[in-house]
């Protein structure tokens, strides 16, 4: 059965992928992306997808998602930052806060609204191996998917009542460009050169973490489409399935 599935931060990605994919399925797909420039491009290359502005920390792009009768959600967008904690600027935990917990909370509660008045749909919210597992130089990510691991399991039970499904979604290190972007460019503020060697040495140990041994985009991708078609799902997908047990491991040497 067609539905209609909106997608943040479709311009890149899984998003983008998943938004193809399921959009090839048949579904209506409303693929939305944070710049005027990335819809532009968006559109001229997938004609299929109907395109959409939507910047999740601006309220009027948030209360433009009303126009559309959403069978499934999936809050895809986000933001990397890594950093030694105890180094970090505050202003850039609470940017990268701003993106992945209020923007990502404020389309999924104006959805929600929605769709507790018809009294169905699903909500998919990207978190990320980081949600369960936060590890040194990955600090202030984690601490945003760790907000949206508990956002995700209040939201399933609490919008149950109203036939909502909500399901978490949580990739591990996947080479769609994202790790690497987040590993190796924590900002300006942090200066090699002029850094204590334990916090290089730290932003080193995240490079070799989560950008060595990346695993293919598709299989997130074809996860994605498969909770939008499932019958039913559980709160929390990893992806791989064993990616606990995996990172666990000892690494060799």
């Amino acid at each position: 059965m067609s539905k209609t599935v909106l997608i943040t931060g479709a311009g890149s990605g899984f998003g983008r992928d998943a938004a193809v994919q399921l959009a090839g399925r048949g579904h209506v797909v409303i693929a939305t992306v944070e710049s005027a420039q990335q819809a532009a491009a968006l559109s001229a290359a997938h004609p299929e997808l109907t395109v959409a502005k939507l910047d999740i920390t601006d309220a009027g792009d948030v209360a433009t998602v009303d126009r559309w009768d959403l069978d499934v959600f999936i809050a895809n967008a986000g933001r990397g930052q890594t950093g030694p904690l105890a180094v970090l600027p505050l202003a850039r935990l609470r940017a990268v806060f701003e993106v992945n917990v209020f923007g990502t909370f404020a389309v999924t509660q104006r959805v929600a609204a929605a769709m507790k008045r018809r009294r169905s749909g699903r909500i998919l919210i990207v978190s990320s191996i980081a949600g369960v597992r936060a590890g040194i130089g990955s600090g202030p990510y984690a601490m945003t998917k760790h907000a949206l691991q508990a956002m995700g399991g209040v939201l399933r039970n609490e919008l149950a009542p109203f036939g909502i499904d909500v399901a978490l979604i949580n990739p591990g290190p996947y080479a769609t460009g994202f790790n690497d972007r987040m590993a190796k460019d924590p900002g300006d503020w942090f200066d090699r050169a002029t850094a204590a060697p334990e916090d290089v040495a730290i932003m080193d140990s995240l490079v070799q973490r989560i950008t060595v041994g990346q695993l293919d985009p598709a299989e997130v991708v074809k996860r994605y489409v498969e909770l939008v078609e499932a019958d039913k799902t559980e709160l929390i997908n990893f992806i791989p399935e064993d990616i606990v047990e995996r990172l666990s491991r000892p690494r060799p040497g």
